[in-house]
């Protein structure tokens, strides 16, 4: 049996004021997004260790396959730009041509691969926040949205 534990918050005012601040980021990242053939927007925001906060939105491309999830864009930009810092959070949220989606939307199953790779070169969980109007959606460790996964990060110290 496959138990996943998470928090679903409905009332906002649950949540910690690095948690609202880390939503907002990523809200403000939804400017970014490039999505003239979908027309949905996903906006994500990464928080580190180190307390810095990166933000990435999906950029979409004419050849489809050649375009890239909000998720993935942060954390690619983060562990470019701050490599070995761990992550401490990623909030997610998306938006159609009606804003935010009502309900939380959770992140692809590449951008589930990449997030357990930075939690495996991290080595230590961090958490999730996917972010609709009406609810947020919080996980406490990237292995619970991918499971039976395999990394193939080896081990540093050897």
């Amino acid at each position: 049996m496959l138990t996943i534990h998470y928090d679903e918050i409905t009332d906002f005012s649950q949540l910690e004021d690095w948690e609202l601040d880390l939503i907002e980021k990523a809200k403000e990242a939804l400017k970014g997004s490039y999505s003239p053939y979908s027309h949905f927007k996903v906006g994500a925001s990464v928080l580190l260790e180190n307390n810095q906060i990166v933000t990435g939105s999906n950029q979409e491309n004419g050849a489809y396959p050649s375009g890239l999830c909000a998720e993935r864009v942060a954390l690619f930009y983060a562990g470019a730009n701050f490599p070995g810092v761990p992550i401490r959070a990623i909030a997610i949220v998306a938006s159609g041509e009606d804003g935010l989606t009502q309900n939380p939307i959770s992140p692809c199953g590449a951008c589930r691969q990449v997030m357990l790779e930075y939690q495996t070169i991290g080595a230590k969980p961090y958490r999730i926040l996917m972010v609709g109007k009406s609810k947020v959606i919080r996980i406490d460790d990237a292995s619970l949205l991918l499971p039976f996964s395999f990394t193939n990060v080896r081990d540093a110290s050897k």
